[in-house]
Formats: C-alpha cells, sequence, structure tokens
C-alpha cells in the first residue's frame, strides 16, 4: 500500500512538473505585420488593411486582420507554451470602453502594427501605429495598474520591426533627403534601443528581439525602381544585415546593460535563407513568388484585391502575399526559434528561455 501511494505521489508530481515547465504566462508584442493579430483592423483610420479573403484561410477559417493565410510566429509559440493566442490591444481596448470586458487579459497583449517601423515617419500618412505609440500604449496600462507588475516581470515580450523602414528606403519619392545607408540602419538601432530601454524600466525581464528576413527577397521588390526580378535585390539584403547585427549586438548587452534582464537574438534571417537554399527538405515547391497576388512574383497586386490570383497549395509556398510569409514557414520558423541551436537564435532558444524562472 505504501509503494502504490509512492508511485502516485511521483506521478502527481511528474504531472505537475510537466503541467509547471514554463514560467510563462503571457506574451507582449511588438512590430510590424509579420506580428500583428490585428490591430489595424480595429484603427479605422489606418489603411494597411488585411481583414478580407482569402487572409485568414487557414487555422481560423476568417479573416483575423493577420497578414497571412493563418497563425503567425507569436500564435505557433503561444501555442507551445499551452497559452491562449494573444488578441490585439486596440481590440481589447475597445471593449474594455464599451463594458463588454471588465479587464485586460492575463495571457498578454499583441500592439504590433502592420506597415509600421522603427521610425516615426514611416508609413505615417498610413496611420499605422509606430513603435513608439505601441510603447506608449503600453506604458499607459502599466501606469494605470491595468497590468500587473508581477506578470509583467513572468512574461516573455517579442520585438520585430524594420522591414518597411528598409522597404521605403528605396522609395525615393517618399524620402527625398534620405541619409546615406550606414547612418539610416544607425537610426533605426537608435530607436531600438530606446525602446529596450523603455520596456526594461517598465518591468521587461525576457525580451527576444527577432531580426529581419531577407526583405530583398519579398515579391513586392517588383514594386520597387531599378530593383531586380529575376534575384533578391541586394543592396537592401547589405542593410538588412547590418541593421540585423545591430539587434544582435544590443541582445547580448542587455544582460550587462539591465539587471535581472535577458535578451535573446532571433536569427530570422538566416532561417529563411535556409529554406531558400534547400527548398524540397522544408516542404517548399516555391521560394520565389507568392502564393497570392499578381503580376511579376505576384508582387504587383494586394492579396485580395481586385484582380488577383491564388494558388492551389499555401502550404508549398514560403510567401503567402507579395510582403509576408505563408503559415507553413511560419510554423517553420517558430519550431526554429523555440527548438534551436545556437546558429539559429542565441544565447539559447525560447524553450529554454521559457523553462527560466
Amino acid at each position: 500500500m505504501e509503494k502504490l501511494y509512492l508511485i502516485l505521489v511521483l506521478f502527481l508530481s511528474s504531472c505537475s512538473l510537466l503541467v509547471s515547465s514554463y514560467n510563462v504566462p503571457a506574451i507582449f508584442t511588438f512590430g510590424d505585420s509579420i506580428l500583428d493579430a490585428g490591430n489595424n483592423h480595429f484603427n479605422k483610420n489606418c489603411t494597411a488593411q488585411a481583414d478580407f479573403p482569402p487572409y485568414g484561410s487557414a487555422f481560423f477559417h476568417h479573416p483575423t486582420g493577420r497578414f497571412t493565410n493563418g497563425r503567425t510566429v507569436v500564435d505557433f509559440i503561444s501555442q507551445f507554451l499551452g497559452i491562449d493566442l494573444q488578441k490585439p490591444y486596440l481590440e481589447v481596448e475597445l471593449a474594455v470602453k464599451n463594458g463588454s470586458r471588465k479587464d485586460y487579459p492575463s495571457n498578454g497583449l499583441n500592439f504590433a502594427s502592420a506597415g509600421s517601423g522603427v521610425l516615426l515617419a514611416t508609413n505615417k500618412d498610413w496611420g499605422v501605429i509606430p513603435i513608439q505609440d505601441q510603447l506608449q500604449q503600453f506604458q499607459a496600462l502599466v501606469h494605470q495598474n491595468k497590468i500587473h507588475k508581477t506578470l509583467i516581470e513572468k512574461s516573455i515580450f517579442f520585438f520585430e520591426s524594420g522591414s518597411n523602414d528598409m522597404f521605403n528606403y528605396f522609395l525615393p519619392f517618399l524620402n527625398p533627403t534620405v541619409l546615406d545607408p550606414n547612418a539610416y540602419v544607425q537610426s533605426m538601432l537608435t530607436e531600438v534601443a530606446n525602446f529596450i530601454d523603455q520596456i526594461y524600466k517598465l518591468g521587461a525581464r525576457r525580451v527576444a528581439l527577432f531580426a529581419l528576413g531577407p526583405v530583398g527577397c519579398v515579391p513586392a521588390r517588383a514594386l520597387l525602381p531599378g530593383a531586380p526580378v529575376d534575384r533578391c535585390f541586394g543592396k537592401m539584403n547589405v542593410m538588412v544585415k547590418k541593421y540585423n547585427k545591430g539587434l544582435e549586438s544590443i541582445a547580448k548587452s542587455m544582460g550587462v546593460k539591465y539587471p535581472g534582464a535577458i535578451g535573446v537574438y532571433g536569427g530570422v534571417y538566416d532561417v529563411v535563407q535556409r529554406f531558400r537554399a534547400s527548398p524540397i527538405h522544408y516542404g517548399f515547391e516555391d521560394v520565389v513568388n507568392a502564393c497570392c497576388g499578381d503580376g511579376p512574383l505576384g508582387g504587383l497586386l494586394q492579396c485580395g484585391r481586385e484582380g488577383y490570383k491564388i494558388c492551389k497549395d499555401p502550404n508549398k509556398y514560403l510567401f503567402w502575399d507579395y510582403f509576408h510569409p505563408s503559415e507553413h514557414t511560419y510554423n517553420l520558423i517558430s519550431k526554429a526559434l523555440w527548438g534551436g541551436n545556437n546558429s539559429t537564435i542565441r544565447p539559447f532558444n525560447l524553450h529554454t528561455l521559457a523553462s527560466m524562472t
């Protein structure tokens, strides 16, 4: 009988260890369309939208405002952690104001806004929410005690932004007095460093900075004057790599600069380049064209707009639309960030980061 009791105690103990193996109740997300869970849908002044079919056709089976056919990296990581998917901040804010919900969710919030950048001026005329304003939204909730400090300290913070700044650099009519490439990248990194400084002061202790993918390879490069269609836009990717190097440096310095903080750098650029180098190995048939769109590379027309065309199987395509990966791509990236080795995410992966107390 005592032996049976001991086995039962050990079994229950192992079960409780399984349940509590991740000390992460919530994720707070900041960035652009790569991570946006639908904030722009609730921002009626914003022209950057994905709240129409066929967006969301996989998994959700309806448009959610996510700029892909299904889940994003944040959604997959939330599922790996066993927590509910985070709602867009603006959706929750609206619900609290109209009384349909009393408080803010305990599983985190998504502040990301499609079309935004790390520079305030990026796509400002689209009505997007730049990183600085996303930070202010979070700041206001913390100062008003609408998000508890202990929740913030246990949470993981995701940051990914900069693709739109990069793309706009090569649209000279948007930036007639643009800085040289190095100065432009440095101005972006200054904004990121300031963002990290501020979220640390608000209680963030575990932060994952995600690198930009090879932005010069997106089908939308067909829209840029002088960009090649038969290969990636090398000049843009050179700038992207410089930005990513600076981003990794910021992540590395966090532990020294901010007591108690941990920064990890997710090398998304290299992950995507592996997909492009060995497409069949990762289940891709096409790593060049958009599944949904029109024109050269499917890069001249947004998916869902009048006259668009769509592929038979989005899971076989690296790109869902002219800018954004397919759900299959996001799933593979998420797995690499969650369980990958030092060549993918460093100094350790998200699984290890989530297991830390």
